[in-house]
């Protein structure tokens, strides 16, 4: 167990925060790192990384945009020489499920003589209330090209929670956990739950990659639609169309079901807002 802080790099994000909140309903001590950090994290500039480090122990690490992205393995080799530097003895790396690009970056870490954790998660069931596809419900169609695959959408909530306990927990060391949901689900189906949830009517659009990707280049700039768009290639090519135990593995109990988050986020309100 760690005694110093533990540095959380990527503290914003949907998974980052989650980690700060479940480390300080344990009681242990964290330093958020990120792009609006009193101390800024900046995946661009590397000039202040080793300051991140100082008298840390243990780390989080979600990288920005993708761990999938080009530059992905070769930011974290940077940051792993820097950690290593600096005296860092645990890493627990965010990783995305059948992503060519991540497990490159996985290996750099598992290779680097650093005691690990890897949580390789499927596709967030968040990313239907705070991320990419919230607009898309919030309109009433979400137009995406995954045709009509399948996916065992994971709960954000599980994915913060194993990550915290990697942390603290020598049971967790120089593991790999790769996290699912409890079942298979359709975008149509899963806008299908959201809609019975709130009462609401979303429906789904299947589109192909080429309209998806003048569509995101129109919101987030061409690479990182580029980036996206290769990323539902790879992910919806029906690699991923299984389920597996590692929430159980890594924390003793059954994954949280997408029913339950639709529930969940509907008393909340976050469906009802304007876009």
């Amino acid at each position: 167990m760690t005694t110093s802080p533990i540095l959380v790099i990527g503290a914003t994000g949907k998974v980052g925060r989650r980690v700060l909140a479940n480390l300080a309903a344990q009681g242990h001590a964290a330093r958020p790192a990120g792009r609006r950090t009193p101390l800024p994290f900046d995946w661009q500039d590397r000039s202040n990384w080793a300051a991140h480090f100082a008298g840390i122990d243990t780390a989080f690490v979600a990288y920005y945009p993708d761990l999938a992205s080009p530059q992905g393995a070769e930011d974290i080799a940077a940051l792993v020489a820097v950690a290593k530097a600096a005296g860092l003895k645990r890493m627990v790396l965010l990783s995305g499920r059948g992503e060519s690009g991540a497990v490159r970056a996985e290996n750099v870490l598992r290779d680097s003589g650093l005691g690990y954790t890897v949580v390789r998660a499927a596709f967030f069931n968040q990313n239907f209330s705070e991320g990419m596809m919230y607009p898309g419900v919030m309109q009433g169609i979400l137009a995406l090209p995954a045709g009509q695959r399948v996916e065992p959408f994971v709960d954000v909530d599980d994915i913060a929670e194993i990550a915290a306990s990697a942390l603290v927990d020598d049971r967790h060391h120089n593991r790999l956990y790769e996290v699912t949901g409890p079942r298979l689900i359709s975008f149509a189906d899963a806008v299908a739950e959201i809609g019975a949830a709130t009462g609401r009517s979303v429906q789904y659009a299947p589109i192909s990659l080429d309209d998806f990707h003048a569509a995101m280049a129109g919101e987030v700039g061409p690479e990182d639609a580029e980036l996206y768009t290769e990323l539902f290639r790879e992910l919806f090519d029906g690699r991923n169309e299984s389920v597996t135990d590692g929430v159980q593995q890594a924390l003793g109990r059954p994954p949280r079901d997408f029913a339950d988050f639709c529930r969940t986020v509907a008393r909340s309100g976050a469906w009802h807002q304007a876009a």
